[in-house]
C-alpha cells in the first residue's frame, strides 16, 4: 500500500521557505542599526525556519536573553559576543534516529545548525556574563557597559 504524502509539494515550499529565511535575515543585517523608540517591542513575530525562539529584557544592571533550544543538548550550544550590541547564539541538533522519508505522515520538526544573531537593547561587556542550560532553556545574563562617557578636568 503507498502512502500519499500530506505535502507532495514540500520540497518546494522548503525551497520558498529557505529562501524566506535568507529575505529576512538580509532585512534583519540591514535594519539592526534603527533603534527602538519609546519601549516598542522589536524582533521578528514568527521565528525564519531554522532558528529559534529568543526573548531580550534589560533589568536594572543587565541585558538577560533567554532562547528555547528543545531537543538541544548543552555541548551543542556556542555564545559568542559578537560586538557591544550583537549576541550570537548557535547550536546542533541531532536526529536519534535515522529513518527513511517515506516512512513519515508528517515532518516538522527541525534538525541540524541553527544560528541567530541577537541585536541588544544596550552595549554590554564580556566581563561579568554568565550562562546557563537547563530543560532546553539557555539564559544568557550581560552586564551592561559603564554609561559615564568622559569625565571632570579639573582647572588649575
Amino acid at each position: 500500500m503507498v502512502r500519499e504524502s500530506r505535502y507532495p509539494y514540500r520540497s518546494i515550499w522548503q525551497d520558498f521557505d529557505d529562501l524566506m529565511a535568507e529575505m529576512e535575515s538580509r532585512f534583519q543585517s540591514l535594519l539592526s542599526g534603527i533603534t527602538a523608540r519609546g519601549g516598542e517591542v522589536r524582533g521578528r513575530i514568527v521565528p525564519a525556519v531554522g532558528e529559534f525562539r529568543v526573548d531580550v529584557c534589560e533589568h536594572n544592571d543587565e541585558v538577560i536573553v533567554v532562547a528555547d533550544l528543545p531537543g538541544v543538548q548543552k555541548e551543542d550550544v556556542n555564545v559568542r559576543l559578537i560586538d557591544p550590541t550583537h549576541l550570537e547564539i548557535s547550536s546542533r541538533r541531532t536526529e536519534a534516529v535515522e529513518e527513511r522519508a517515506e516512512n513519515y505522515f508528517m515532518r516538522e520538526r527541525v534538525y541540524g545548525a541553527m544560528s541567530r544573531t541577537v541585536l541588544l537593547p544596550a552595549k554590554v561587556v564580556e566581563e561579568g556574563a554568565s550562562a546557563s542550560f537547563k530543560n532546553g532553556v539557555l539564559e544568557i545574563r550581560l552586564k551592561k557597559a559603564p554609561s559615564e562617557v568622559g569625565g571632570r578636568i579639573p582647572i588649575k
